[in-house]
Parts: structure tokens; sequence; C-alpha cells
């Protein structure tokens, strides 16, 4: 399968020139296109932000939900047809600021969804606040006296929380963080993938920080332990890049459901009876 199925014929990008969310859309694609997914099977999830057109881009259905509030309705997606593939994309404001209530529980329920974050550690689109991630001392014409909270480390915590899989990547390196996202997609449970990237326009870490300040973890059969893993999660000096943790085995969140013990067919596929109490109320409205 070509990776120009999942494109939007004549689609007006909203991405400035040099924009690390090109190539992020890049990998993404190349991973959708080796694990031949089909776009009727794919749902793009995603709230408000650059980060968030990303679905815009790609041929699938596509939920754009408010900003923060990515998560719940992937979840709820997922969960009325667990045959369909999940990915939620959204950026480190919109995922760890006003979404970060709804990624730890996204988290603890372990729904089977891919959540992918464009981090570059600045609110961007409102012209450069500084986000959950920025990092300390940052000035910015909001912060005028510097950022003053640590920042937010998204891969600590999701070890922590309890996720399933979590990996970092750097989004010049196309080919790695292709090859992350097709893990993540495969994996049966909540994923995180946090993509490091820089902001072209209102440059704090450029590509080239980023490029010195990060180094890929040893990949090999073993897996880390989720001691080790927490331990990598919180190298600071430099940022590690690569899966950190993986468990399996781990129910997940749609498994749990009582409505799937006995029969596997979607919810969205089956014929609900309605009681009488409700039809009433429903017709109470007309």
């Amino acid at each position: 399968m070509d990776a120009k199925i999942f494109d939007m014929p004549c689609a007006d990008i909203a991405w400035c020139p040099g924009c690390g969310n090109f190539l992020i859309l890049k990998s993404l694609k190349d991973a959708l296109t080796e694990l031949d997914i089909k776009p009727e099977n794919l749902v793009m999830v995603s709230g408000v932000g650059s980060a968030s057109k990303t679905p815009h881009y790609i041929r699938a259905n596509v939920f754009d939900g408010l900003h923060g509030r990515i998560l719940p309705p992937a979840c709820a997606i997922k969960a009325v047809n667990p045959e369909l593939t999940v990915v939620a994309v959204g950026g480190d404001g919109d995922m760890y600021g006003e979404g970060g209530n709804h990624l730890i529980h996204a988290i603890r329920r372990n729904s089977n969804i891919t959540n992918i974050v464009h981090n570059n550690m600045l609110y961007c689109l409102t012209r450069k606040q500084a986000s959950p991630s920025s990092s300390y001392g940052l000035i910015t014409p909001v912060q005028t006296h510097g950022v003053t909270e640590e920042p937010f480390n998204p891969v600590a915590i999701a070890i922590s929380a309890g996720a399933t899989f979590v990996a970092r990547a750097f989004c010049t390196d196309t080919e790695k963080t292709k090859e992350i996202i097709k893990k993540a997609i495969l994996h049966k449970g909540y994923s995180l993938v946090d993509v490091l990237m820089p902001c072209v326009t209102f440059e704090v870490n450029s590509y080239k920080w980023f490029k010195e300040n990060s180094y890929y973890l040893e990949q090999t059969d073993k897996v880390f332990s989720r001691e080790e893993a927490f331990k990598k999660a919180i190298e600071i000096e430099k940022l590690p890049l690569g899966i950190f943790y993986i468990q399996e085995g781990k129910a997940t969140f749609e498994e749990n459901q009582t409505a799937y013990k006995d029969n596997k067919t979607p919810l969205v596929f089956r014929e609900i009876s309605r009681g009488k109490m409700i039809n009433d109320l429903l017709h109470s409205y007309t």
C-alpha cells in the first residue's frame, strides 16, 4: 500500500515552513502504510492547536474535540468499536496541560489507543506561552521573570501511573519515529509516544539543541523493568529516546467491559432494545 492513500487532496497546510509537524505526519503515515491499516478502519482524534491539525492532512475518520479533551472521546470510540485503530494526537499543552487529568485516567484504564504528543515545550499557537513541559527559567511574553515550575515529565509520569507502552522520539529521525509508532499501534493497551520537536517560529530549543541534548537508548530484546525505565525517564542532562517500557498481557479497558464478556460484537453494530422508560423520555423531547 502506498502512503499516498492517506493524503488529503488539495489540503491547505497551516503549519510554518520547516515545522517538525511535517516530519511527524510523514512518520505516522509511513507507519500506517506499513501496517496496512485501511483509512476506513482508522480514527484520528485531536483537540486544538498546531499538532491537532495533523488529522486534517490524513484521509481517515476524524473526531476534532475540545482543547485538552482528546482522550475521553478517543477511549469512547475504541470502546464502542474495538475493531478500529484509534490514534489520539495533540501538543504538549493539549495533552499535558488542559488534558493532564484525562491522560492519567486513560493510562489507568489501559484503553487500547495510541497517544502521540507533539512536544515542542511551548504553547506556540498562542504565541510563546510556557507549557507544562517548558524548561525552568524560560522567559516568555507571559512568564516575563522566567518559568518557576519544574517541567512536567510525561515519560516518568506515564511509567509511574502504569502505562503499558511508553516511548519518546525525535521528529527528525523519521525512520526511528516510524518504527516506534508502529510498535505503539501494535501494542495491546494504552501507548504514549512523546515526540520532541522545535517550534521554528518561536524557537526555544532548536533542531540542533534537541540533537545535542538527547541520545538513543540501547534497544535490545530485553525489555527494561519498570524501575529501570523510570530511572531512565528522570534523566534530564540528556533526554533518552526510544522505547522505555512495555508491559504485555494487561487487560484493556475494552476487555474489562461486561458488554464484551460473552459477546465480542462491537457495540456500534448491536441492536439495542430501549425500554419503555427510555422511549417515553426520548418522546418527551419531540
